[in-house]
């Protein structure tokens, strides 16, 4: 080859080199501009907005390469398909192909909602929808509302939403919806593509992805109201913005403004009434335990088949007797590891009817008798030392090893108000209890009167029991127990007690009034004083439309009024199948601050704000979706060139000095 060839190869070598280097810089270190602008799309196969479709392939084209961000979660297809459709993105495209058989006369809707950025710097395109008719028009009416959680008006998010044409009750468990969409961070939903028609809204959170409401497990709401979907012009306020700290102008923007918007469906999950036994376990040597899905005022049939089942139980169950305790009553019993039984109970059938079943079982204690009888072995070893000891320094020591006391445990706090309820729990049931050995002593003038005080057991509770007393501001009291004043079913009996509990003057406390108005005076309220977790720190019963709380700590709170129709003293949810709503939640829907010796008045119309807009945001556990914003890093670009940068156009322009 002749030198002079070599020469222009090699520099033609070197030219391309250097261009490629130079595309293949990332980031801009030679004081470029970045990419800010969003994708943009330039086409569509079939096109947007056409009619008479009949291809179940779209192909969507964008102006850049793309990213398409969790589809199966933020892309929704309307009508709903039954097989999942498959989406995705190809370089600067995005596939979707149906799956299901195109229905026809039908607006097809495909919601992208914020999930489609570039694919360098992650520029959002904003929502958007694509949508196709397999008829001869477009339908492109919208209905938009709110999904919340009834028992605390919580925005759900990701719950499905549906519209049907048929009005019937039954179709929500019979057929697919109509149209459908699923709820952002706010809980907030819009269906598109809604013909002009009748409808009933419906939320569901659909656990085995049919569309119909088919599982007592799954959450759902419903309404009764019919939606006519309408519209009409309208103007909203947009603004523009200079940088991320200043606002270059308000824009009136007339839009559509599509009706119903503000739909709002409270969702529950119905109690579970299916009975079936979930587990027995004896973690405990001297008891066992049955957890049931759910109660029945007749309890289980137990057949000893190792061991002889009469009397040989103490049985402790709530209120709604799910759960079973059977504490064993005799020693023998509780150092048998193995407990064999015939147990005969109440259980629903396939058919949903509760029939009688009959299942053997073995009961096994969690620790073996041999390894507790090692560990009481070395807690004896361990007292025989440390007596030894004591009497080698010649000080006080026991000769005869004393089995450990019956330890009541005591809400008893050194100081509180007059309102506090003061319990004693045992660790196991009492065989004997002694009220005449409680006594209550209060300090007046520096000298102490017994006080009368009643010692009494909390029903449902069997080893609960509660301690009453007219507890008056600024008194000092102390409470004293006899020792063997309990006596537990294994003879154990308590020690002595005694604590001083001094109660607050009201001074130190503010008080809170509240008079409602919007609720029927036939059905009873509860009002609850929430803190900032949304937990109730206090709570009482609406008399002649006033809830007041006293002894308020200073603080900031919050305040739920709960509709209790059944008037039971607890929250109800719902029963489609009875046609029956969860009970009414309200939120008063602004902080409130009590201060000491401050008397707190306010009035609370607890319809005067819309439903979804009460609760306070401070203590909404579920936030907004995070608004996907442009980067506009060229603006931070500009300030470092020292010039000015208009986005829109490109455009850059030296500031003045």
């Amino acid at each position: 080859m002749r030198k002079e060839n070599l020469l222009i190869i090699t520099f033609f070598h070197f030219i391309i080199a250097t261009i490629v280097a130079s595309c293949a810089r990332m980031g801009q270190p030679d004081g470029g501009w970045y990419d800010d602008d969003p994708p943009k799309v330039i086409g569509s196969s079939p096109l947007d907005q056409s009619a008479n479709v009949h291809s179940k392939k779209i192909t969507i084209f964008f102006d850049e390469y793309i990213k398409l961000e969790d589809a199966s979660n933020k892309v929704i297809v309307s009508p709903p398909q039954l097989e999942m459709p498959e989406i995705k993105a190809a370089g600067k495209r995005i596939i979707v192909e149906l799956k299901d058989t195109l229905k026809e006369n039908t607006t097809y809707t495909i919601d992208f909602s914020d999930a489609i950025t570039d694919n360098n710097e992650g520029n959002p395109m904003g929502n958007y929808t694509y949508c196709f008719s397999t008829g001869e028009q477009i339908d492109t009416f919208e209905v938009a509302g709110y999904v919340l959680d009834a028992s605390n008006l919580e925005p759900i998010k990701g719950i499905m939403v549906g519209l049907y044409d048929d009005l019937a009750d039954s179709a929500f468990k019979t057929k697919p919806v109509l149209r459908v969409s699923r709820t952002d961070g706010s809980g907030h939903f819009v269906v598109k593509g809604v013909a002009p028609g009748k409808y009933r809204a419906y939320a569901l959170k659909d656990a085995d992805g049919d569309f119909v409401f088919n599982q007592k497990s799954e959450m759902v709401a419903f309404r009764h109201d019919i939606y006519e979907p309408s519209w009409k012009p309208d103007t909203r306020v947009d603004t523009v913005w200079r940088d991320s700290l200043h606002i270059d102008a308000l824009l009136q923007v007339p839009y559509t403004h599509f009706l119903p918007d503000d739909v709002t469906l409270l969702a529950f999950t119905q109690t579970q009434t299916d009975r079936y036994l979930l587990k027995t376990e004896r973690k405990d040597a001297n008891k066992f335990s049955m957890y049931f899905s759910y109660g029945h005022p007749e309890l289980p049939v137990i057949k000893g088949l190792n061991f002889d089942a009469d009397s040989a139980f103490v049985i402790e169950t709530g209120e709604k007797q799910d759960t079973i305790h059977y504490w064993l009553r005799d020693t023998t019993l509780v150092n048998q590891d193995t407990l064999r039984m015939e147990i005969s109970y109440m259980m629903t059938d396939t058919l949903g009817v509760l029939v009688n079943q009959t299942d053997t079982v073995d009961v096994l204690a969690k620790t073996p008798y041999e390894k507790r009888m090692k560990e009481k072995a070395k807690e004896l070893e361990k007292w025989e030392k440390e007596q030894e000891k004591k009497k080698k320094r010649g000080e006080k020591y026991d000769s005869i090893y004393k089995e450990k006391p019956l330890e009541p445990k005591f809400n008893l706090p050194q100081t509180m108000t007059p309102e506090n309820k003061v319990t004693v729990e045992m660790p196991t049931p009492l065989a004997r209890c002694d009220t005449s050995m409680v006594h209550l002593y209060s300090m007046i003038d520096s000298v102490w009167y017994e006080s009368t005080c009643t010692f009494e057991p909390i029903e449902y509770k069997l080893r609960e029991y509660r301690i009453l007393a007219d507890w008056k501001p600024g008194i000092e009291y102390s409470l004293e127990i006899d020792s063997a004043a309990f006596e537990d079913i294994y003879g154990k009996v308590s020690d002595p007690f005694k604590q001083g509990v001094k109660i607050d003057t009201e001074e130190k406390y503010s008080s809170l009034k509240l008079t409602l108005s919007g609720i029927p005076d036939t059905v009873q309220v509860i009002v609850q004083l929430l803190n900032a977790s949304d937990a109730v720190v206090k709570e009482t019963r609406l008399e002649k439309k006033v809830a007041t709380f006293k002894y308020v700590k200073p603080d900031k709170y919050y305040v739920r009024a709960l509709v209790d129709l059944n008037g039971n003293g607890i929250w109800d949810t719902g029963d489609y199948d009875k046609d029956l709503q969860a009970e009414a939640v309200y939120y008063y829907p602004r902080e409130i601050e009590c201060k000491e010796k401050w008397d707190v008045t306010q009035n609370w119309n607890v319809l005067s704000t819309p439903i979804h807009k009460q609760k306070p945001a401070k203590i909404t556990k579920q936030k907004p979706d995070a608004a996907k914003k442009l980067k506009n890093r060229n603006i931070q670009r500009a300030q470092e060139l020292g010039i000015q940068y208009v986005r829109s156009e490109k455009i850059k322009v030296n500031s003045e000095k």
